[in-house]
C-alpha cells in the first residue's frame, strides 16, 4: 500500500508562482511514474505532468515552459514547480504514482489532493 501526501496548494495570483510536493510513502518494491493530475469544477481530471523514475517527463501542452516537474527518488517524493499561473490552472491537483508491490503487481495510487487557486 502506498499513502501519497500532499503539500504546497493555496491561493496565488495570476502571473504568480507555487510549489507543490507530494511524498509517497508505505510498503512498496519500487516507484515507477509519478505526476500530477488537475481537475476544474464542471471538468474532467486531466494530466498536467508525469516523470519516470529515470527523470523523462512529459507535461500538458497547456502548461509546458510555465510548469516544471521533478523528483527525488531517494525521498519518493515528486514536486511540481508552477510558474507564470494564469486563471484557468485554478483547481485541484492530485498526486499520481505508479508502484510496484513486492508481489510484482504494479498499482496506480492518487493523493488526497490540494487545491490551487489563481486569481486575476
Amino acid at each position: 500500500q502506498v499513502q501519497l501526501v500532499e503539500s504546497g496548494g493555496g491561493l496565488a495570483q495570476a502571473g504568480g508562482s507555487l510549489m507543490l510536493s507530494c511524498a509517497a510513502s508505505g510498503s512498496f518494491f519500487s516507484i515507477n511514474a509519478m505526476g500530477w493530475y488537475r481537475q476544474a469544477p464542471g471538468k474532467q481530471r486531466e494530466l498536467v505532468a508525469t516523470i519516470t523514475s529515470g527523470g523523462t517527463t512529459n507535461a500538458a501542452d497547456s502548461v509546458k515552459g510555465r510548469f516544471t516537474i521533478s523528483r527525488d527518488n531517494a525521498k519518493n517524493t515528486v514536486y511540481l514547480r508552477m510558474n507564470s499561473l494564469k486563471s484557468e490552472d485554478t483547481a485541484v491537483y492530485y498526486c499520481y504514482c505508479n508502484a510496484r508491490r513486492y508481489s510484482g503487481v504494479q498499482y496506480d495510487y492518487w493523493g488526497q489532493g490540494t487545491q490551487v487557486t489563481v486569481s486575476s
